[in-house]
């Protein structure tokens, strides 16, 4: 009996453990269908929104079809439902690098199911099922980092600067599809600003750039839903930077979609930086 208990436990802890390294989630589709419905797609993206903070090592999507219809049709649909939920990880700022596995897997048989409903269980068959796996142990960063990636940008704007310059702003990091900037970016972004109140000299134009989307698109504004996030990240930082003192003359703002990724880390594309446009006689 004691035996029995502890290979329970064991097989509880091993399923815990299994359940920690990775996230699941399912969409449902329409008969037919491979446009993510609308009730479907808010689902998901809530799914997304969770995954922020997250270290990811890969994300494996997989569609599926009901029993009706021939193999190769069935075959067909699933996989342009899987390739309608990668779109939207990458619309939503999700490299693409992470995503291993989009694969369409046919047709589920009813039998497999244990209901008696056929219409719901062919329903629940219209599906995609996302499987995120954690990356172990989590990457961490040092703070120390931080603060000298800091420093170097406040010192460029108050030190050696000319016109055709650029400074980028590594961590004013922005949370995934949104156009704010996370709470530890706030103190950063407060310091910029008072060293651009010493330089009233500099004008520039602030560049809002975003991550993981295909053919140098904009990404998606998860608020709006527009396909404008990197214009709008830029206006974030313009509207804080005139807020807090900033004549708007010396200022303009552009989005850049993702044509000039930096190679690292996705979340040091969702980023802005400021180009040096004219430099004044009178400081």
């Amino acid at each position: 009996m004691n035996k029995l208990f502890v290979l329970i436990l064991i097989v509880l802890n091993s399923v815990f453990v299994f359940s920690q390294k990775e996230l699941t989630h399912e969409v449902y589709f329409e008969t037919d269908k491979y446009d993510v419905p609308f009730t479907e797609e808010n689902r998901l993206l809530l799914f997304i929104s969770t995954l922020e903070d997250i270290e990811i090592e890969s994300i494996s999507i997989f569609g599926f079809c009901d029993d009706i219809g021939a193999d190769t049709y069935n075959l067909k649909l699933s996989q342009q439902r899987a390739n309608a939920i990668k779109s939207i990880f990458s619309n939503n700022e999700i490299s693409e690098d992470l995503i291993t596995n989009v694969d369409g897997k046919g047709e589920i048989l009813v039998k497999v199911v244990e209901e008696k409903n056929l219409i719901k269980i062919r329903g629940l068959n219209r599906k995609a099922e996302i499987i995120v796996k954690k990356k172990t142990p989590p990457k961490k960063v040092e703070p120390i980092v931080k603060k000298v990636e800091n420093k170097n940008a406040t010192d460029k704007i108050k030190g050696d600067i000319k016109v055709g310059d650029k400074v980028i702003f590594k961590n004013i990091l922005f949370k995934t599809g949104y156009r704010t900037v996370t709470p530890n970016s706030k103190k950063i972004l407060e310091s910029i600003t008072k060293a651009l109140l010493e330089r009233k000299d500099l004008y520039f134009t602030i560049q809002g750039h975003v991550c993981c989307t295909q053919n140098s698109r904009d990404a998606v504004d998860k608020k709006t839903k527009k396909r404008n996030l990197s214009e709008v990240r830029a206006k974030y930082v313009y509207d804080y930077f005139a807020k807090k003192g900033i004549s708007r003359k010396r200022m303009r703002h552009v989005g850049m979609r993702r044509k000039f990724p930096l190679g690292g880390e996705p979340k040091y594309d969702r980023r802005v930086e400021i180009l040096i446009t004219h430099i004044s006689n009178a400081n």
